[in-house]
């Protein structure tokens, strides 16, 4: 019985495995919800924000995850050019 080989098609992908609520979490925590507010401009940023009322969001809105998302891309790039 052959096996098929492992797919490697996210073997590079930074967001493979990843959770919303990690990269969530992760922004909140590298920006603050304040920068994080400023560089995304949603509501679930900007008033009372939370990891929860965030997710509530951006599980429902692709074009607010997307944003999200090539933000959490963008802090990786930076984090690893200050060495992080």
């Amino acid at each position: 019985m052959s096996f098929p080989p492992p797919d490697n098609t996210q073997a590079r992908n930074p967001l493979h495995g990843l959770t919303l609520e990690a990269i969530v979490t992760q922004l909140a925590d590298f920006y603050g919800w304040d920068d994080l507010g400023q560089r995304i401009q949603i509501r679930c940023f900007t008033h009372d924000p939370s990891v929860g009322s965030s997710l509530k969001f951006l599980r429902k809105t692709p074009w607010a995850r997307d944003k999200v998302e090539s933000l959490y891309l963008f802090m990786l790039r930076e984090q690893k050019r200050q060495g992080f």
